[in-house]
């Protein structure tokens, strides 16, 4: 086995995620995604403590990128520039190859309630780095907690279209549901 090939983690994502879609997540071993990723059950609890842990690799590197973003607005950038400027920065280091993993991997975490719970979570913890930004940058609570929750939404909905194949750019996609969402919490009375 080449265990000390470059990229292990990466591997180890993407075999997960290919195995989790072919033979389905309960079915599918840690053994078995190590070896189809030519590494050794032992590496993979190096980078991962459980199973489901590949299939949300990104989280940390999500928030980091979200966070950057947020910290790259003009000072006088009202909440919403700030997200919308977090949005521009996340969605601009997406590849194509996470872009190819979307349909799979929506298909395998809506199909557990295990994985949707740790959705949930990631989901949470996105939006509690970027509220964390927007109230140091001056935002009350009520406004950092709904600008944020606004940006994630439009995050997830704007990654969703995109990995179906919509439109060249997961960035104009985030921010035209973040307009949407937007006009849409305006509208609400």
């Amino acid at each position: 086995m080449a265990r000390w090939e470059p990229d292990a983690r990466l591997r180890l994502v993407r075999a997960a995620i290919d195995l989790y879609a072919e033979q389905g997540y309960e079915s599918t071993t840690v053994a078995q995604v190590a070896e189809r990723a030519g590494l050794t059950k032992a590496t993979f609890f190096r980078h991962f403590p459980d199973k489901r842990e590949p299939l949300f690799a990104g989280q940390e590197e999500h928030a980091a990128l979200l966070a950057d973003g947020a910290a790259l607005a003009p000072d006088d950038a009202s909440p919403l520039e700030v997200v919308t400027a977090a949005l521009d920065h996340a969605t601009a280091a997406f590849t194509a190859e996470q872009r190819d993993w979307g349909p799979r991997l929506r298909a395998v975490v809506g199909t557990h309630d295990e994985l949707r719970e740790r959705a949930a979570f990631k989901r949470a913890h996105l939006t509690g780095t970027l509220a964390a930004v927007l109230r140091d940058r001056g935002a009350g609570e009520a406004t950092a907690a709904i600008a944020a929750d606004l940006g994630v939404e439009a995050f997830h909905r704007g990654f969703d279209r995109w990995s179906d194949g919509e439109g060249p750019s997961y960035g104009d996609l985030a921010r035209e549901e973040l307009r949407t969402l937007h006009a849409a919490a305006t509208a609400l009375r």
